[in-house]
């Protein structure tokens, strides 16, 4: 391996770029190739970078003995394939979420990481956000106190995607933070979305999870709102909390408001009192998450460690994607995990 890694992007469409741009910026690492069936999105990679080849040939980067990881930001149906090819060939992949199809090409790709000993990590980027590190040592340092729901919403106007449903698009960003702040997958789930656009590709969905000890949550994911909203409130026993990404000044908000429950020996019932307290907001780094990811990608493949997103945080996810399409088509049956 050479002193600085050499790291292959495979798609330059809507986020490669955004990969070039961070990996050419890490330390201890350089794009030196590109890859996009497309060659004329090679002109506006070219034009801000020097000594950087390009190719049409996804085998021709995967093979190439110069590289040493590969990033994927290509459709969906193709990330399974293209990850597999890379790690057969000894290299270290990141790959856009979510990670594969189906929950068998997800665990393929696991455990083929596993067996070579090399890196597979997901593009849960929002799991290197500042603001989401925030929200997770408050919930662990109890902060909330017992959590009994989450509301989800990620909603906007657009991007129309022609493989994968809206769930699939939006909902893996949402599910990752979830994940990560909790640490373990619900007991079931039920799904509902309608389709007004590309047919059999829902562009609107409702999706609840349930974690047990009655902690549930909700998602809303939507491709056709008038407006953009990015937001998630975490209600729990102490405090509350919304995060709201789309707020540059307060992304943070944590309220001392909630209830309080008392038993009335003598009714024999449960008493409801409402608290009203202070409201604060803490302070948020403002470091690109994309970089974080790409220095931990970069770290894990030197210390030979896993990345926060590992490939397990990947599966995670499917897992529960792949349950939420079974469910849709079932009109929201209820499904097991």
């Amino acid at each position: 391996m050479s002193e600085d890694l050499q790291i292959g992007v495979i798609g330059l469409g809507y986020w490669g770029p955004n990969l070039v741009r961070n990996f050419r910026n890490a330390e201890g690492a350089t794009v030196s190739m590109c890859c996009d069936a497309d060659s004329r999105r090679f002109r506006g990679i070219a034009a801000h970078y020097d000594n950087m080849k390009f190719t049409t040939s996804a085998d021709e980067l995967i093979e190439s003995p110069e590289i040493d990881a590969v990033a994927i930001a290509t459709p969906v149906h193709t990330h399974h394939e293209l990850a597999k090819r890379a790690l057969m060939a000894g290299k270290s992949v990141l790959v856009e979420k979510p990670l594969a199809m189906r929950v068998e090409d997800a665990e393929e790709l696991v455990g083929l990481a596993d067996q070579k000993g090399l890196v597979l990590q997901v593009d849960h980027v929002f799991m290197y956000t500042p603001a989401v590190k925030q929200v997770k040592e408050i919930v662990d340092a109890g902060k909330l106190g017992k959590l009994f729901f989450i509301d989800s919403v990620r909603i906007n106007l657009g991007l129309f995607q022609h493989d994968v449903n809206v769930i699939w698009d939006l909902a893996p960003h949402d599910l990752s933070i979830v994940d990560f702040l909790l640490g373990r997958m619900p007991r079931s789930l039920s799904a509902f979305g309608g389709v007004h656009a590309n047919k059999g590709i829902e562009d609107v969905a409702y999706l609840n999870l349930d974690f047990g000890d009655g902690l549930i949550a909700n998602f809303h994911v939507n491709w056709l709102s008038p407006v953009k909203v990015r937001s998630m409130i975490i209600g729990g026993s102490e405090q509350s909390l919304i995060y709201n990404d789309l707020d540059m000044s307060e992304r943070i908000k944590v309220y001392n408001r909630g209830i309080n429950i008392v038993t009335d020996e003598q009714k024999r019932r449960f008493l409801v009192s409402y608290r009203t307290g202070d409201i604060w907001s803490p302070n948020v780094g403002h470091d690109e998450p994309l970089s974080i990811m790409a220095a931990d990608f970069i770290g894990s493949i030197r210390h030979k460690k896993r990345p926060l997103a590992d490939g397990q945080s990947g599966l995670r996810v499917v897992r529960i994607l792949e349950a939420a399409q079974r469910s849709i088509k079932a009109q929201g049956g209820r499904v097991m995990l």
